[in-house]
């Protein structure tokens, strides 16, 4: 199943080159010729780095391949509103659209994680804290309307517009990079000596627990004590019991400093719940009874 979400991404995305290139000839036409190479390299290099990443399944090219897919919605609306028809336009957002969402998949995160793992790890990618959803909008759509917006001015020699959006989409680029990637990286690590929790959004360092320290493993009940470790992540969470108490570090504040948890169960919120209780009960830790 997790190798089908990733094969429809892949042709999701070659259809997409079908589905936008009549509105973006639409909206182009008429323009310079500076304009129009800007506007058609562009495009076709950011399909290609999507494309390559989508082939190459790791953490990196997770992180690429989702701050990409997004961004061709907004060319596709881009693109309808500069003067492409609106079945151009419709068919764009679209397709578009069904990319953007088989991106941020599941299945597509889990065989991403999974491409850079070691040995024996299984690793199950963790939903993103609540709080992320509200600002990871806020950041990534003024770096998307620099970038489309920047090299176009440049190239219709509107200097005063184009210089500093371009200057402001590098160095936004080079700022929200490494944070966006720390999304790629949150994950349940399953290994035969026990359990890692690798999240440096809630964690300020890797937490191994010993197999033979977990006592058991299921669907959280709402009035659960155990500690929340999802960040206030949205939808189910996993409960995992432990048989004695473990030590973990929450991440510094912007302005505080690291906590320690003495805790003896704990939440985790992976993107599958289901598939992660059953890897659990894999590795032969029981469900909570």
């Amino acid at each position: 199943m997790k190798q089908i979400a990733v094969w429809l991404f892949r042709v999701s995305w070659v259809a997409l080159v079908f589905a936008t290139g009549p509105a973006i000839g639409d909206a182009l036409d008429g323009r310079s010729r500076a304009v129009q190479i800007v506007g058609t390299i562009g495009t076709w290099a950011a399909w290609g780095v999507v494309m390559l990443v989508a082939l190459v399944p790791t953490t990196v090219s997770l992180t690429v391949l989702r701050t990409i897919t997004p961004g061709s919605i907004a060319v596709g609306g881009a693109a309808w509103g500069a003067g492409a028809s609106a079945t151009a336009g419709i068919v764009a957002v679209a397709f578009a659209a069904v990319a953007t969402l088989l991106a941020f998949s599941g299945d597509v995160g889990e065989t991403f994680a999974q491409g850079s793992a070691y040995g024996h790890e299984r690793r199950l990618p963790l939903r993103p804290p609540g709080p992320v959803l509200v600002v990871l909008p806020l950041t990534w759509a003024p770096l998307v309307a620099c970038v489309l917006i920047g090299p176009l001015a440049l190239a219709a020699r509107n200097w005063a517009v184009g210089a500093p959006l371009t200057a402001f989409a590098a160095g936004l680029a080079v700022v929200l990079a490494k944070r966006y990637h720390r999304l790629s990286k949150r994950w349940l690590v399953l290994v035969p000596a026990g359990i890692v929790l690798h999240d440096h959004l809630v964690l300020a360092e890797t937490n191994m627990v010993a197999k033979n320290t977990v006592g058991s493993a299921g669907l959280a009940l709402v009035g659960t004590e155990a500690a929340n470790l999802t960040g206030n992540a949205l939808g189910p969470v996993v409960e995992i019991r432990l048989r004695e108490l473990a030590t973990f570090v929450l991440a510094a504040p912007p302005r505080g400093q690291t906590k320690a948890l003495h805790v003896q169960s704990f939440l985790i919120s992976p993107t599958r719940p289901g598939r992660a209780l059953r890897e659990l009960h894999l590795l032969g830790i029981p469900p909570i009874a």
